[in-house]
């Protein structure tokens, strides 16, 4: 998908937080990161053979063969629609542009948009790694009555901001640089394999959080 913000991380992290797949499953296992990469992988070949028309024409048929191929499969077609749409979306940004390097111009903003509302969940102290987390686990805000246990999840909510941080930075670098190919590269890199990262980082701090409450009180422990 092109447009990556803090929504596609809210989604993985309620889903490892429900307990039931890993990061990598969430994602549709490595089939799923290799359909996620493709539509800019073939962006850039494509742009760099026959020029931009092509590169677009390219990305949006591949995004719709994926998005074919998991129907025809009865595989979950939600992650292939919205792959459809964000390279829509930013093949007509590009279209409308005249330039290549325009085809990642949402996604590197909306990198930006992400890192600011983590970061800012963390200074109005409701950090979101633990909104996400504990929302889905129904535990609701008791993790908030302590201190240590918010600080816990400052910590994750902050390795979220940074890693959009460095999405942003990179890729804005690339873009002002002119370098489509390097952008591409920069988007598949960085998209999952860093954002597993940062679900670790709250699957880390709920850990912790957790045991802080059961040890004053404010979750009851496991009964054997």
């Amino acid at each position: 998908m092109q447009v990556t913000s803090s929504q596609e991380t809210a989604a993985v992290v309620q889903d490892a937080g429900r307990g039931k797949k890993t990061v990598l499953e969430q994602v549709g296992g490595t089939k799923g990161v290799i359909y996620s990469a493709l539509p800019a992988l073939v962006f850039v070949v494509a742009n760099g053979v026959g020029g931009l028309k092509v590169g677009i024409l390219a990305a949006l048929l591949v995004a719709g063969g994926i998005a074919a191929r998991r129907l025809v499969r009865r595989e979950s077609i939600q992650p292939a629609l919205g792959g459809v749409f964000g390279v829509a979306v930013a093949a007509g940004v590009s279209w409308y542009t005249g330039s290549a390097k325009d085809f990642f111009l949402i996604g590197i903003w909306a990198s930006l948009a992400g890192a600011v509302a983590f970061v800012l969940s963390v200074v109005l102290r409701w950090p979101l790694a633990g909104l996400i987390w504990n929302a889905t686990t129904g535990k609701g805000v008791v993790w908030r009555a302590d201190r240590r246990s918010r600080i816990y999840y400052d910590i994750a909510t902050l390795a979220l901001a940074a890693i959009f941080g460095a999405r942003f930075a990179v890729q804005q670098y690339l873009y002002q640089a002119d370098e489509v190919g390097s952008l591409g590269f920069a988007k598949i890199a960085m998209g999952y394999p860093l954002l597993a990262v940062g679900v670790l980082a709250v699957a880390w701090a709920a850990r912790a959080s957790d045991k802080r409450l059961k040890a004053v009180g404010l979750l009851p422990a496991k009964r054997t």
